[in-house]
């Protein structure tokens, strides 16, 4: 009888390399951009002259914004623009992932080249964007400033697919959730690093943080951690020559596993699970962009205090990625996905319903593990509806869900905040957005792991 195949951590964890060298960019990139994007707006006389034209013509703008403690005053008698141009530019790197990662997921499916499908990908497009990034602090005018950040959010959406499509090749189906559970922990401690940077970096060179000294260095480093990703994929990751894949002998026992158009069940499945995608990241995204704001005005917290409280969340996830992977394989990924929404759902509609504010530490901790729970098989479960042979185009799928939940995160919920009149209100949407998830997970009907057998039979073996 055959050995047991069990997953490589070591190996799995050089695979994320690159994965890592994006979310310590990524991590980064949000809290230093949005605030270098607002210094530089506030500077503009054509947003401050805009604000006030717009003040003139509609005057009834003014009360709305006093309704929403805008000080008019501070912005000579009309109302800033500021945080909506802020808004719009940060929404870039969402809209241009669901754009084009579907896109160059596809692609890569059918590259031929000796570095093999995804590689490629990763090699030209992951030092463009390491330089784009170094570039945009450094751009002294908002038009050369803005035409590194669109180049950087689009450089950084045409190897996102291919990177994360890396693992799922190199590793047998049924193992896949709990290799994700690696790669999330990979990715995890690159958005860590991320967050650290500037206190760290500080520390060491001695910079002012109250006079961002630390944000050049910060950009350095952000650019250095996705070259190292990428030279360790260069040299310790061996992707196969696909240029052979035409002719590989097991090509033909893949199709006839699995042919190449999905069935009208497998259809439904896959619109179901998007759907789902679609509202958890709705929910996971208006916590992670809205908490700092929730922190302030229902805890009294500073800006610096909400960020720690968010690593609670971060920290919780990390430690449930490896159990989330292992219970993943071992009770079907579906069932583990409910579980995670089920807590999500459990701890957030508790705390909005008390109003017990102490509660928010327990929703932070087991929403982090929870939020591991299903990050760490949907994107598994996706893999296997698509089939061995169509890996980067269900990645982009994938993300193609996820950046849409994204995109209408802060949209959705800021309708609500305004409605409700208070970040209170958080908490309870989420909640809802993870219900509605719930429901359309519970009609997926594939997407688990082929057995072990079948999988040996794929690889030839």
């Amino acid at each position: 009888m055959a050995e047991k195949q069990k997953v490589n951590y070591f190996k799995t964890a050089l695979i994320g390399s690159g994965f890592l060298g994006s979310m310590v960019a990524w991590s980064i990139y949000d809290p230093y951009v949005s605030k270098l994007l607002n210094e530089r707006f506030a500077a503009s006389q054509f947003i401050t002259n805009l604000g006030l034209s717009l003040a003139e013509k509609y005057p009834f703008l003014l009360d709305f914004m006093r309704a929403q403690g805008e000080n008019i005053d501070a912005v000579g008698g009309g109302f800033t623009l500021v945080p909506l141009f802020v808004g719009i530019v940060m929404t870039f790197d969402n809209i241009f992932g669901v754009i084009f990662q579907p896109l160059f997921g596809r692609l890569s499916d059918h590259t031929r080249s000796r570095f093999g499908k995804r590689r490629p990908f990763v090699f030209i497009f992951a030092p463009l964007s390491a330089l784009m990034f170094f570039l945009i602090p450094r751009m002294l005018s908002i038009p050369a400033m803005m035409a590194c950040i669109i180049a950087f959010v689009f450089f950084m959406s045409l190897w996102r697919s291919p990177v994360m499509s890396l693992m799922p090749d190199l590793t047998p189906p049924h193992l896949r959730s709990e290799a994700n559970s690696v790669i999330s922990v990979t990715g995890g401690f690159g958005a860590f690093l991320g967050i650290i940077a500037g206190s760290a970096l500080a520390f060491i060179f001695g910079y002012d943080t109250h006079l961002n000294e630390e944000r050049n260095a910060v950009f350095v480093f952000g650019s250095l951690m996705m070259i190292f990703g990428t030279l360790m994929l260069a040299f310790f990751v061996k992707e196969e020559d696909s240029r052979l894949s035409l002719t590989d002998s097991a090509e033909p026992k893949k199709q006839k596993f699995k042919g190449h158009k999905l069935d009208k069940a497998e259809r439904k499945s896959l619109i179901l699970m998007m759907a789902a995608l679609f509202f958890l990241f709705i929910g996971t995204n208006s916590i992670t962009t809205f908490f700092a704001l929730f922190a302030h005005e229902i805890l009294g917290k500073t800006t610096a205090q909400a960020t720690l409280m968010m690593t609670l969340f971060l920290a919780s996830g990390l430690a449930g990625a490896f159990p989330a992977g292992i219970l993943g394989k071992k009770y079907g990924r579906k069932k583990v996905i409910l579980i995670g929404l089920s807590v999500f759902i459990f701890m957030f509609a508790i705390f909005t319903a008390s109003k017990q504010l102490w509660l928010v530490w327990p929703a932070l901790a087991l929403g982090g593990a929870a939020s591991m729970f299903i990050n760490v098989n949907t994107l598994p479960l996706v893999w296997s509806i698509g089939g061995l042979d169509r890996v980067g185009t269900f990645t982009g799928y994938y993300y193609t869900a996820t950046f849409a939940g994204q995109v209408a995160a802060p949209i959705f919920y800021g309708i609500v905040r305004v409605l409700t009149g208070t970040y209170m209100s958080l908490f309870g949407f989420c909640a809802v957005a993870f219900v509605v998830s719930l429901l359309f997970v519970l009609g997926v009907k594939h997407g688990e792991a082929v057995p072990e057998e079948e999988a040996k039979l794929l690889a030839g073996e």
